[in-house]
C-alpha cells in the first residue's frame, strides 16, 4: 500500500471464482453492494479469505465444465466436516462478594482467568477435552442490569442471615442493585467438537440473497461425544462453583436439551469446510493451503483446518496464513503458479 501498488475494491460481494479451459482461477465476479451490478477482476492468484463457510460458498457457487460440483471439488468434502466449538455455561451468586470494595476491574474476565483442559480421557465416556473460561466482576453494567432483583433479593439476607423482603423500588431498589454489583460469577465450556462428515454446509438451491448469490444450507447435528462432554461441564461447573461457596442459579440442564449445549455456529468457531490433505480423494486443499485442482487459488481462513482444539482458531489462522503467503511467494518466483 505504500508503494502504491495495491487496488483496494469495497463494497465488493464475490460471487464466484472464475476459471479458464484448464480449471485455473483467472479472477472473481463479484456483486458492486452500491449499484448492484457484476464485475469481474482478472488475477494471476486467487486468495479466498472470507471464513470457512462463506469460502465454502464462492467454492461451491464457482461451477464450470472442469468443476461442476464446485471449485476442486471432484471428492465431494466440500462444505463437508463442518464443526464448531461446544459451549455451554452457568453462573453463580457469591454471598461474600456483597458489599465489597468497589474498584476498577476493566480488563478482568475471561480472557486473564482460563482452565485448561487437566483430565485423561480414557477415564472419561468423551474424546478431547475443553477449557473454562470465567466472568463477572465490576465491568462497566449494561442495559438491563439490575434486572430481576426481584428474585435476587432473597439472597441478601441481615445479620441473622434473613433474607430480605421481596419487591422493592425506588431508593430501595437502587441499594440493593449496588449491594449486589460485582457478586455474580460465570463459568463458560468451550471444547473440541469431532469432524463428521455428514456435517456440512451445501447450496440452497432454492434460496438466493439480495445479490442473487445462492446462500448456504446446513446440516449439522452433535453427537454424544459433544453432549457427554456438555454433561461433563456442568458437573464441574456446579462442583467449582460450590466449592467457593457460590448459589447456583438457574437449573442444570439434561439431556433433554442435550446438557445445554449451544447450538452448532454459536460459538462461531466455524472450521473444516475446505479441509486439507496430501490425498486429493479426500480433501480439498494441500497442506499450503492450495487447492488440489486449481494450483493459483489459495484459501487462508479456518476451511483448511481438519480438526478443532478447544482453543479460539484465530491463533492458527494467522500462522497457517503467513505458511500460505510466503509459498506463494515461493511459487510466483519459481514460475510454478
Amino acid at each position: 500500500m505504500q508503494k502504491g501498488k495495491v487496488e483496494l475494491y469495497t463494497d465488493a460481494m464475490v460471487r464466484e471464482v472464475l476459471t479458464d479451459e484448464k480449471g485455473m482461477a483467472t479472477g472473481v465476479l463479484y456483486i458492486d453492494k452500491k449499484d448492484m451490478k457484476e464485475y469481474k477482476i482478472g488475477a494471476k492468484v486467487v486468495v479466498l479469505a472470507a471464513s470457512a463457510c462463506e469460502t465454502a460458498r464462492i467454492m461451491l457457487n464457482s461451477k464450470s465444465k472442469l468443476h461442476p460440483n464446485g471449485l476442486s471439488n471432484s471428492s465431494g468434502v466440500l462444505g463437508r466436516y463442518l464443526h464448531d466449538s461446544t459451549g455451554t455455561d452457568r453462573m453463580g451468586f457469591m454471598p461474600e462478594l456483597v458489599d465489597r470494595t468497589r474498584y476498577n476491574e476493566d480488563g478482568v474476565g475471561g480472557l486473564h482467568v482460563y482452565s485448561p483442559w487437566w483430565l485423561d480421557n480414557k477415564k472419561l465416556n468423551f474424546p478431547r477435552g475443553y477449557h473454562i473460561e470465567y466472568w463477572g466482576g465490576m465491568g462497566m453494567p449494561s442495559y438491563g442490569f439490575g434486572f430481576g432483583m426481584d428474585t435476587m433479593r432473597k439472597y441478601i439476607t441481615d445479620e441473622v442471615g434473613n433474607p430480605s423482603p421481596n419487591g422493592g423500588y425506588g431508593p430501595a431498589l437502587k441499594n440493593d442493585i449496588r449491594r449486589m454489583y460485582g457478586s455474580m460469577i460465570g463459568m463458560s465450556g468451550r471444547g473440541e467438537s469431532i469432524p463428521q462428515y455428514d456435517n456440512y454446509c451445501d447450496i440452497d438451491p432454492e434460496t438466493v440473497d439480495k445479490f442473487g448469490i445462492p446462500v448456504l444450507r446446513f446440516h449439522y447435528n452433535w453427537t454424544k461425544h459433544e453432549v457427554n462432554q456438555a454433561k461433563h461441564m456442568h458437573e464441574t461447573f456446579e462442583e467449582i462453583l460450590t466449592g467457593m461457596g457460590a448459589v447456583l442459579l438457574g437449573k442444570k440442564p439434561d439431556e433433554t436439551t442435550q446438557n445445554g449445549l449451544a447450538a452448532p455456529g454459536r460459538i462461531i468457531h466455524e472450521v473444516g469446510t475446505s479441509r486439507m490433505g496430501d490425498d486429493p480423494k479426500t480433501s480439498v486443499l494441500n497442506k499450503y493451503a492450495q487447492a488440489h485442482e486449481c494450483k493459483n487459488l489459495f484459501v487462508t481462513d479456518a476451511g483448511s483446518f481438519v480438526s478443532q482444539a478447544d482453543k479460539n482458531p484465530t491463533w492458527t489462522i494467522l500462522a497457517l496464513s503467513w505458511r500460505t503467503s510466503e509459498y506463494i511467494i515461493d511459487q510466483l518466483k519459481k514460475q510454478n503458479i
